[in-house]
Formats: structure tokens, C-alpha cells, sequence
């Protein structure tokens, strides 16, 4: 576990943490303070993938086609 915030994290790396603090509670050879400290830790981690996959799906839903279907733009930041 780092002590970097997670609201810097990117997908990827709040992902890689989650797994390792999921493995750390499945686990158990952990003391309960710091089992609440690492559970407390996940939800945050499991909060920031749902936010990244979120833009990253408004992203996706924003790409605009054309007539055949090929991408031609993002629509405007107020549409979205």
C-alpha cells in the first residue's frame, strides 16, 4: 500500500492497489486496526476506478460518426 493520494491515481494504478489490498484482507494475517485502515483505503481505491471508468465511458459516448460509421469528433463539452 502506498501513501500516494488516490485522487492522483490512474486507473491502472488505483486498480494494481486494490488487488493488492483485496489480497492482504483475503488473506487475514492482518491486526483489525489496520484491517479497517486497509478496507477504508479499498473503498477509496474502488471509488476512484468507478470515477476513471466513468469519463472513460462519456469519452466513448461522446465520439461522434459519420454517415459510414468512422468517428469524425468528440461533440462539444456542453452536450455531454
Amino acid at each position: 500500500m502506498t501513501d500516494r493520494p488516490v485522487d492522483e491515481m490512474s486507473f491502472e494504478e488505483a486498480m494494481a492497489e486494490l488487488e493488492q489490498v483485496l489480497g492482504q484482507l483475503e488473506r487475514g494475517d492482518v491486526a483489525l486496526d489496520d484491517s479497517i485502515k486497509l478496507y477504508e483505503r479499498g473503498a477509496a481505491l474502488k471509488a476512484r476506478c468507478e470515477k476513471k471508468l466513468k469519463e472513460a465511458e462519456e469519452k466513448v459516448a461522446a465520439i461522434t460518426l459519420d454517415g459510414d460509421g468512422n468517428p469524425t469528433g468528440l461533440k462539444p463539452a456542453g452536450d455531454l
